[in-house]
């Protein structure tokens, strides 16, 4: 048995998969070493934070993930429309199905930002950040509430 919060993130990665493919790029949940350049661009996803509000036998619950389009500029182009791109895609692909297949209440875009190592001006990181809202029961984190 798993708890829904892993679900959700399994599912996010499960539809982000084919979107990465398509972009010619892979993808990585919480990588614990830095990402070799030969796998860019890729996407990573990161579990970042998780709010529990109790109401009544139930909790409902805001995750927060951090989906960053890592890349790497080439002969012909930039780092940053690479990595715009692999997000863009990403993007389209979790706000088609803002419940995950029943499993949340609601997926809402928080924010974006723009990262670059001045170090390394041929390398872009663009994380964006979402938050995920669903319910469990409060004595049991595998059933939804």
């Amino acid at each position: 048995m798993q708890s829904i919060r892993e679900q959700i993130i399994q599912k996010i990665v499960v539809k982000l998969t084919p979107v990465a493919v398509l972009q010619g790029a892979t993808i990585q949940r919480q990588p614990t070493i830095p990402t070799d350049r030969t796998r860019l661009p890729t996407l990573l996803v990161f579990p970042e934070l998780e709010t529990v509000q109790r109401i009544n036998e139930r909790c409902e619950r805001e995750l927060v993930l951090r989906i960053v389009a890592l890349a790497i500029g080439t002969a012909t182009e930039e780092p940053e429309p690479i990595a715009d791109r692999l997000l863009l895609a990403a993007h389209g692909a979790l706000m088609i199905d803002a419940n995950l297949d029943g499993l949340a209440l609601r997926l809402e875009e928080l924010d974006c930002e723009w990262q670059q190592d001045d170090a390394d001006m041929a390398l872009a990181a663009m994380p964006a950040r979402y938050r995920i809202t669903y319910r469990t029961l409060i004595h049991d984190l595998t059933q939804k509430g």
